[in-house]
């Protein structure tokens, strides 16, 4: 069975918000060597923004699973389901 991305994003995240650390963290989220999205997090407001680098379109996030769920979306586009047919 494959591992969880779900829970990989979610780890990631974490790590954001447990930094020892004033300043604000940055993490990027690839697939296949692509850039998809560019999550910051602001300890000081304790709100993620997520940038989608296809549109440049920005989020802001107070919720740890709502920006996991965004960044599943983000890297999920079906290349590695395969076919029912």
């Amino acid at each position: 069975m494959k591992s969880s991305q779900l829970v990989a994003i979610i780890k990631r995240l974490e790590a954001m918000q447990e930094a020892d650390s004033t300043e604000i963290q940055t993490r990027r989220f690839e697939k296949n060597g692509e850039e998809r999205g560019l999550v910051t997090f602001d300890p000081k407001t304790e709100t993620f923004e997520l940038e989608e680098m296809a549109n440049h379109q920005t989020f802001q996030f107070d919720n740890i699973d709502l920006v996991a769920m965004e960044i599943f979306d983000l890297l999920d586009d079906g290349t590695d389901v395969e076919d029912a047919q």
